[in-house]
């Protein structure tokens, strides 16, 4: 797969990208050295290997699902502007 000037012209239009004529040539090359890149992947034999999220194998950290700052509605409506009981106030934005 390539791509020509004209759709160099176009994906620079679609990406609201303002292109000089002289670059497009350029652009062209480096589209097409990256597209070439990316048909040599597919020739990549990947059977077995698991997919993963990083070349380190790490795990998630994670915190206990405790709740830990609960009770304390004074000081969570501190500095709101408007408050009604225990709760914030805010305009209405839907009729």
């Amino acid at each position: 797969m390539s791509v020509d000037q004209k759709t160099v012209r176009r994906i620079a239009h679609l990406a609201r990208i303002a292109v000089q004529e002289e670059d497009v040539p350029h652009l062209q090359d480096e589209l097409n050295a990256i597209l070439s890149f990316v048909e040599q992947l597919n020739e990549v034999n990947v059977d077995g290997v698991e997919p993963m999220t990083s070349v380190t194998p790490m795990t998630m950290k994670k915190r206990q699902d405790v709740v830990t700052d609960g009770e304390n509605a004074e000081k969570v409506l501190l500095n709101a502007p408007a408050r009604e009981d225990d709760f914030f106030v805010v305009p209405k934005v839907i009729e």
